[in-house]
């Protein structure tokens, strides 16, 4: 299916039949990706005194239940309630859907013998359109691990304040990243990256988000895209989301 798509008196094509999934799921199968000192997802069949919720076991349907945290075991996107004391629901403010969205790779580079990090700098010299919503990072190097890391006191790789006022400055509305956070894993409760992205010092950004645990694989290549950023409608700081890319073929 062939759509167009008019963005700022701009027309682009894409095939709806072509969707590049870049999302992560909970898969307690496996290895399931993991951050922030928790135990691993859990997905049940419903017990109810001899009654078990399972095909297998009996019943007539499967009907399980499902213990995860989405900032923990998920691809998720948050808004600024993640951080508020007042409660924002991302459910609320993440009124639109689809945007246009540019996806680059990035080196982090190391900073005070122990830190990795990704610059202005760097995130500057790659961008290269200038009208898009959205941002996707790839770190390097990239591989399919990163859907089962266990990231818990392994200081990932995070993104400079700078770079984040830049990204907030430069009109990003809604960025994603194959990372558990934007931010340092323990940075004393600073959230430098957050905050600056959310402008929370001033006219805070209710509507931008930050979606984090993607993984970009290899055949998608950096350039433009269209991003369908869709969350399941929970009231929270938080959803699980599957962002699904489409390439533009005009």
């Amino acid at each position: 299916m062939i759509a167009t798509i008019e963005h700022l008196s701009k027309q682009y094509t894409i095939d709806l039949k072509k969707p590049l999934d870049i999302s992560i799921a909970i898969d307690p199968s496996k290895e399931n990706v993991n951050a922030w000192y928790i135990d691993d997802p859990k997905i049940s069949p419903v017990v109810l005194d001899d009654w078990t919720g399972s095909v297998a076991a009996g019943a007539v349907v499967n009907f399980h239940n499902i213990h995860f945290n989405p900032h923990s075991h998920i691809t998720h996107t948050e808004c600024v309630g993640h951080i508020t004391k007042e409660v924002h629901s991302v459910n609320k403010n993440l009124v639109q859907f689809f945007f246009l969205t540019e996806v680059i790779s990035v080196t982090p580079e190391k900073h005070n013998q122990t830190d990795w990090i990704i610059t202005k700098e760097a995130i500057k010299k790659l961008i290269e359109y200038s009208t898009c919503e959205a941002l996707v990072i790839r770190t390097l190097p990239n591989n399919n691990t990163k859907k089962s890391a266990r990231y818990s006191n392994t200081n990932p790789p995070y993104l400079s304040s700078a770079a984040a006022i830049y990204l907030r400055e430069k009109g990003i509305q809604h960025l994603l990243i194959d990372l558990p956070s934007v931010d340092k894993e323990k940075d004393q409760g600073k959230l430098l990256a957050h905050n600056a992205f959310w402008n929370t010092k001033d006219n805070i950004r209710l509507y931008a988000t930050i979606t984090e645990f993607i993984y970009v694989p290899n055949h998608i290549k950096d350039g433009l895209y269209f991003l369908n950023l869709m969350i399941a409608p929970f009231e929270n700081d938080a959803s699980p989301s599957k962002p699904i890319l489409y390439e533009i073929i005009n």
